[in-house]
C-alpha cells in the first residue's frame, strides 16, 4: 500500500554497553490480510504486533461482541484497528464507523466543551458556577466554581429519589441540581457519575445558549473533524452506527434487589450506589438502548475509538491536531494536574479528579489522565510519551467476566510499543472513518456573558 509518508529505513541502535545491535526488518504497516490478526481490519505501526494479538483475543466470537482500538502519537495515527461484532446476534460485523456508548467516557467529551468556553474567555475556572447560571447559587451554593464541579468536589453526587421519567429530562435535571443544596461531601473528592453531565451542561447552556448535545458536535467533533463523537443516538443517517450492548435481557423482575437498592440509595452515606442507580436502571440499557434517546452528558456519549483518541492526541500535542488549534497550549498542559493519591469518598479506590480527568484507578497501570467507562472502555493521554489512545467496545456484562478491568491486559504490551515506536520513528495509518459532515458546520453561538480571562488551569 503507498503511504503518503515516509517510510523509515533500517538502522542500528547503540546499546548502553557501547554494542551496535542491528535492528529487525519490519515492515511499513500491519494491515488486514497482510500482519494483522485474523478478523481484526484497519491498519498499524508494527511495533504493535503483539498489543494487536492481545486485541483480538478478547473478541473470541460474536458473545463476546466487539471493539475497537485507536493510538496516536504525537498528534498522528500509529494504530487504527477494529474487529468482533456489533450486535447480540453475531450478523453484523463491527465497522470502521461502529460507535458504542461509552458510559463514563463520555465525560471526556463534555468536559472538553467546558475547556474550549474556558479557552475562549467565556467560563474562568476559578468563578463561581453561579455568576454564569445564577439559578445555581440556590441553597448556599453561590460560592461553588467551575473548577470544583470538575474535580468532582460540588457535594451534588447523589441522585436523591430520581426516577427514570424524570432523569431522562435533562433540562428538569438541570433544574433540580441548580435548586439543591450541596450535601456532606461538598469539597470532597466523591465521584459525580450521573450528575456531573448536567452541572456541565446547565452551566454551558447558561453561557451558549446551547444544550451539550448540540455542544459536543459543535465544540469537540466538528473542530476534530470527525463524526464519531455523539451525545446520545446519532441522528437518522448518520456515518456513526451504534453498537448494541451485551447485557443480559432478561426482564424478570428481582423483587430482593428491587427492594433494597432504593433504600440504600436513598441513605447519606450510599456512596457510588447512591451516586447512579434509579428504578429502571436496567432496562435503559437493553434492546435498542433507549437510554440514548435522553441527554445524559456524564454516561450516553456514542463515540467510534478514532474520535475519542483525537481529542485525547489533541490534548498531548499541544492542543494542536491536523495542524490546526483545539485548545491553547498552556490550557492543554494544564489538564494533567498534579498526581495525588487520595481515595475517592464515593468509589473508594484512588481516582483524583483534576480538570474532568482522573488519574489512573489502578496505581502505575497508566501514566497520565483520561477517562474510564463502565464495563472498560476509555480515552487515554501520556503527556510524558505524547501518546493518546481509546478502547471502546460493547461489552457491558458477558461470559467474559474481567470486562471493566479487560483493558488492562493492553496497558503495559501498549506502552512498551509506544515507546519503541516513539524512539524509532512511528508510521502513521490511513485515515480511516468519517469526518465531520461540512454541511452541517454552523459556528459557535456567541455568548451574551462578558468575557473574563481564564485563569490557571493547573
Amino acid at each position: 500500500m503507498s503511504l503518503p509518508i515516509p517510510i523509515l529505513r533500517d538502522r542500528g541502535h547503540r546499546a548502553t554497553t557501547g554494542r551496535i545491535i542491528d535492528t529487525v526488518t519490519l515492515p511499513s504497516l500491519l494491515e488486514t490480510g497482510n500482519g494483522l490478526p485474523k478478523g481484526v481490519q484497519g491498519a498499524a505501526d508494527p511495533h504493535f504486533s503483539r498489543v494487536l494479538r492481545l486485541f483480538a483475543q478478547l473478541f473470541p466470537g460474536h458473545k463476546y461482541g466487539g471493539g475497537a482500538l485507536c493510538v496516536y502519537i504525537d498528534g498522528e495515527p500509529v494504530v487504527d484497528v477494529w474487529t468482533g461484532w456489533s450486535d447480540r446476534a453475531g450478523k453484523e460485523f463491527w465497522g470502521e464507523n461502529t460507535g458504542a456508548m461509552v458510559f463514563s467516557a463520555t465525560k471526556a467529551v463534555a468536559s472538553a466543551v467546558i475547556h474550549r468556553l474556558v479557552d475562549r474567555g467565556l467560563i474562568d475556572y476559578d468563578e463561581p458556577v453561579a455568576e454564569y447560571w445564577p439559578e445555581f447559587g440556590a441553597n448556599g451554593k453561590s460560592d461553588i466554581t467551575v473548577r470544583d464541579v470538575l474535580r468532582h468536589r460540588s457535594g451534588l453526587s447523589h441522585l436523591k429519589g430520581v426516577d427514570k421519567t424524570a432523569l431522562m429530562d435533562h433540562l428538569l435535571m438541570e433544574q433540580r441540581l441548580a435548586a439543591a443544596p450541596a450535601d456532606h461531601l461538598r469539597g470532597a473528592p466523591a465521584y459525580h457519575a450521573l450528575t456531573y453531565g448536567w452541572l456541565l451542561s446547565g452551566l454551558a447552556r447558561a453561557v451558549t445558549g446551547k444544550g451539550m448535545r448540540d455542544l459536543i458536535r459543535s465544540e469537540v467533533a466538528r473542530p476534530l473533524n470527525t463524526d464519531g463523537l455523539h451525545l446520545g443516538r446519532p441522528p437518522a443517517g448518520a456515518p456513526t452506527k451504534v453498537a448494541q450492548i451485551l447485557a443480559p435481557q432478561s426482564t424478570r423482575p428481582n423483587p430482593l434487589f428491587n427492594f433494597v437498592a432504593p433504600k440504600v440509595a436513598a441513605l447519606p452515606f450510599s456512596g457510588a450506589l447512591g451516586s447512579m442507580y434509579f428504578p429502571g436502571i436496567k432496562s435503559l440499557v437493553q434492546g435498542d438502548i433507549p437510554f440514548l434517546d435522553g441527554e445524559v452528558p456524564a454516561a450516553n456519549g456514542v463515540v467510534t475509538s478514532r474520535g475519542l483518541a483525537k481529542m485525547f492526541a489533541a490534548f498531548v500535542n499541544d492542543g494542536r491536531i491536523d495542524g490546526k488549534k483545539f485548545l491553547s497550549p498552556d490550557l492543554a498542559r494544564g489538564l494533567m494536574g498534579k498526581p495525588r493519591a487520595l481515595p475517592d469518598l464515593n468509589m473508594v479506590v484512588p481516582m483524583p479528579f483534576h480538570l474532568g480527568y482522573h488519574e489512573s484507578p489502578i496505581p502505575g497501570l497508566l501514566k497520565g489522565f483520561g477517562h474510564v467507562g463502565l464495563g472498560g472502555t476509555l480515552g487515554w493521554a501520556d503527556p510524558e510519551t505524547g501518546s493518546a489512545f481509546a478502547f471502546v467496545h460493547n461489552r457491558l456484562l458477558t461470559p467474559m467476566l474481567f470486562d471493566m478491568g479487560s483493558f488492562a491486559v493492553l496497558a503495559r504490551p501498549l506502552r512498551t510499543a509506544i515507546s519503541a515506536a516513539r524512539s524509532s520513528g512511528p508510521h502513521r495509518v490511513p485515515a480511516y472513518g468519517a469526518t465531520y459532515p461540512k454541511a452541517a458546520g454552523k459556528s459557535p453561538g456567541k455568548s451574551t456573558v462578558k468575557r473574563k480571562a481564564a485563569s490557571s488551569p493547573a
